[in-house]
């Protein structure tokens, strides 16, 4: 049957992945039930489309990202516009770095279903971030309703840009994390995200007008500390003539 090749194909092709190096020299070391013809039929069942994108699938589930990429990479020219075939595609692709491609690939999908979906709005939304774009995954939380995933896509957001230095739209994320749960780790993730752009302030890499939203951020949190910080940016404000 189809299903009984596909399996067939996964076997044959982890055998073949059985390498040894002995002498510098490679040797494949499988072993298969049949006589030899039998297993020529069966290899020759992975190099089919249905078997290279098994093959990928199994390596998708291992998580071997630039296997899968090998094998759909040999097969994408058949399913350019298919929604399910683009999904797995951008997904390894945002797996192995590639967060650019990945972004464009995730895009070409048209199904509402998979756009809907808390895995292929987590990874756009990584893919904007790593890509410079911190602004359209936050656009993409401010679409959710409020729920679990949503509370995970936040979490996502606040630390992928702290660690990106897009600490604007880090102290933001934390800022909603923290009024949804009094987690102590979420203000300390908002005080730092808050004093990084204080910091890209006074480097001119961030706009002065941003002090404002920044002290609102901080006076959001009861937290004793807040004071400290808010004087602090307070005077260099005033000592640089910036109306807060």
């Amino acid at each position: 049957s189809y299903y009984n090749d596909l399996i067939n194909a996964i076997y044959i092709e982890l055998f073949l992945l059985s390498i040894t190096k002995v002498n510098n020299t490679h040797h494949v070391a499988f072993w298969y039930p049949g006589s030899s013809s039998e297993l020529m039929q069966k290899q020759m069942k992975v190099d089919t489309i249905p078997g290279r994108q098994c093959m990928a699938s199994c390596f998708f589930l291992l998580r071997q990202f630039d296997d899968v990429l090998i094998y759909l990479n040999s097969v994408k020219s058949y399913f350019y516009n298919d929604d399910t075939f683009n999904f797995n595609y951008a997904q390894a692709k945002a797996a192995t770095g590639n967060t650019s491609e990945a972004e464009e690939v995730f895009l070409l999908i048209q199904s509402e279903k998979i756009k809907n979906d808390f895995v292929y709005l987590s990874w756009l939304a990584r893919c904007y971030i790593m890509n410079k774009k911190p602004r359209l995954a936050w656009e993409l939380y401010l679409k959710m309703e409020t729920s679990g995933e949503s509370f995970s896509l936040l979490q996502l957001i606040a630390n992928d840009c702290y660690k990106m230095g897009q600490f604007y739209y880090s102290a933001k994320a934390f800022d909603v994390l923290e009024r949804l749960d009094p987690n102590p780790e979420y203000w300390e993730g908002k005080r730092g995200a808050c004093v990084g752009i204080f910091q890209m302030i006074v480097a001119g890499r961030e706009p002065k007008d941003t002090l404002r939203e920044v002290l609102h951020l901080l006076r959001s949190t009861g937290n004793p500390q807040v004071e400290y910080i808010v004087r602090i940016i307070k005077k260099w404000a005033k000592e640089n003539r910036v109306p807060v």
